[in-house]
């Protein structure tokens, strides 16, 4: 059941975010570590992928993902229907902090910019920050977009939902 109230909009457009970075510093993520991050350049750092938004299991102290997705996740777009609420609305969403970043066992994917920049490994050539354009991520085949998934409203059993996809 989803909750219209928090719907993304119609007229929402992904690509917006990376339409002027005139307000931040030019290959800001060279040049600073996360923690000397601006709000808008460690928002800029998400790649839009939705990974972290795929439900996930802890099973002997290692993570393991399902193809099953937060009820709030947009399919289309990859991105959360109600970021701005998430944290309040979804009991076990998790914001992505350093302290999240560094978390073992780590629960965020492997092409996550912000595990890459921490591993001191540079953004790869898909990421929106390198080419300018929010749809890189899709066309790249990195993000959620076109992969099988279902949403966890019709999910009772995640045991049998896990994943092994390369990029995880």
């Amino acid at each position: 059941m989803e909750d219209t109230n928090y719907i993304i909009e119609e007229a929402y457009d992904p690509e917006e975010r990376f339409r002027d970075l005139s307000d931040v510093e030019p290959k800001f993520w060279e040049k600073k570590s996360l923690e000397e991050l601006s709000k808008r350049e460690w928002e800029l750092l998400c790649d839009g992928c939705g990974k972290c938004c795929l439900n996930k299991l802890e099973i002997k102290g290692r993570i393991c993902f399902t193809n099953t997705y937060c009820r709030f996740l947009d399919t289309k777009s990859c991105l959360c229907k109600i970021y701005d609420n998430r944290l309040e609305k979804v009991n076990d969403c998790r914001d992505i902090d350093i302290k999240a970043i560094r978390e073992k066992p780590r629960w965020l994917p492997k092409t996550c910019a912000y595990v890459l920049l921490d591993e001191k490994k540079p953004l790869p050539s898909w990421h929106p920050l390198i080419t300018g354009k929010a749809s890189s991520v899709h066309k790249s085949g990195v993000s959620l977009k076109n992969r099988e998934l279902i949403n966890e409203a019709e999910v009772t059993d995640y045991e049998n939902h896990i994943v092994k996809w390369e990029d995880l």
